[in-house]
């Protein structure tokens, strides 16, 4: 095993995952990827190879809507709590096993599309990003969709402006590097600082998915700017506002001059 796997793997052991989506950025997160995700996917009940499913909160929820959806994750821990999440709403997930993103069990040709909600960012290597791409290309069938996320390679220093961060030190050396090689290490072991990961510029995006054997459709904002508000949970919790911040967010999802403000990058391509 890597370093670089024994970090991330040692940080997702924690358990921080199951609830991060609930609250916060991190449902804004969720309910621009929702909206998203939906936007692209095949009607169900499409296969769909949730990859990097983490704890299964999109695995469930897509399940929930008749999709038949496989989730592969490297950390056990998350494997289990997809199982127990999806037996607690009810649904049944086609499979949920331990997986690499680079070298999937799932047959040539056997789903209609693919998600990659968190593999992409912790691939620091761009051939391992670009295996999984392509990995993601074998398993689909012609004409199949592939979703990836991203990390911004400007996230670090815009939320260390945002959190404070940057007036540590340490955090202030992480950010600088992030920008220069984008290559994300925390030597620290702070939580908040999070883990080994590769952060992308917006245009890499489609390079990666070109040289897999893919097709770019779009790369687009998740969280656009809005993820900086210090009020997002009231925000979304009013159904007035919360229509107003995500039809704005939507109105500059493919804005190029704003992309890369966003925490989170989303891209499209098929075979």
């Amino acid at each position: 095993m890597s370093d670089a796997s024994r970090d991330i793997g040692e940080f997702y052991a924690r358990g921080l995952e199951r609830d991060r989506l609930s609250r916060d950025r991190g449902a804004l997160e969720l309910a621009r990827t929702q909206t998203l995700v939906e936007r692209f996917l095949p009607a169900p009940p499409a296969a769909v190879a949730d990859v990097g499913g983490g704890p299964g909160r999109y695995a469930v929820w897509l399940a929930r809507k008749g999709y038949r959806v496989h989730l592969i994750d490297p950390v056990p821990l998350h494997v289990d709590q997809a199982r127990a999440a999806a037996a607690e709403s009810a649904v049944g997930l086609a499979s949920a096993e331990v997986g690499d993103a680079r070298t999937l069990a799932l047959p040539d040709e056997s789903v209609d599309a693919v998600l990659l909600l968190g593999p992409m960012y912790h691939l620091p290597e761009r051939g391992d990003r670009v295996t999984a791409f392509a990995e993601a290309r074998r398993v689909c069938r012609p004409g199949g969709v592939v979703i990836a996320a991203a990390i911004s390679r400007f996230a670090s220093m815009l939320d260390g402006l945002r959190a404070g961060y940057l007036e540590d030190p340490a955090f202030a050396a992480i950010a600088e590097d992030d920008l220069v090689t984008g290559r994300h290490r925390n030597p620290t072991g702070h939580p908040a600082y999070f883990t080994t990961a590769y952060f992308h510029l917006p245009d890499e995006l489609a390079a990666e998915c070109a040289e897999a054997g893919l097709t770019h459709d779009a790369t687009l904002a998740i969280e656009g700017v809005a993820w900086l508000l210090p009020d997002l949970d009231e925000r979304l919790a009013d159904g007035r506002r919360r229509s107003v911040l995500l039809d704005a967010l939507a109105r500059l999802e493919e804005e190029s001059a704003l992309l890369g403000a966003s925490a989170h990058l989303l891209v499209v391509a098929h075979r």
